[in-house]
């Protein structure tokens, strides 16, 4: 299973982006998925979370900003993030639990994936 994320990029303050997560692979199901971000000299956060039922978290600094969606069909997440600000700038990360189907077509245990990464930088 890989996940690769795209979308990234630089916006001017108050401005928006929307991130995508894709995964790939033999997958039986997805459970949760989750978006992390990490600025410079900063620990990792996670900013979202989508329940397999669709219920959203976020973290406080995003709350009202930020919108996680999935898309099931597709296997995707995304991270639509509007009025952004300085303090935003980092390397977005997604994160999913992942069932893959064993060689018998049946769902393995759920396994944590990351993809690479993508840059967002904020700044006039």
């Amino acid at each position: 299973v890989q996940l690769v994320e795209s979308g990234g990029g630089l916006v001017q303050p108050g401005g928006s982006l929307k991130l995508s997560c894709v995964a790939s692979g033999s997958i039986f199901s997805i459970n949760n998925m989750h978006w992390h971000r990490q600025a410079p000299g900063k620990v990792r956060e996670i900013v979202a979370t989508i329940t397999s039922g669709g219920t959203a978290h976020y973290a406080a600094s995003v709350q009202g900003r930020f919108s996680i969606i999935r898309d099931d069909a597709r296997y995707t997440s995304y991270l639509q993030m509007n009025n952004l600000m300085y303090e935003d700038t980092a390397v977005y990360s997604c994160s999913a639990i992942v069932s893959e189907r064993d060689s018998n077509n049946r769902p393995g245990p759920y396994k944590g994936y990351w993809g690479q990464g993508t840059q967002v930088t904020v700044s006039s």
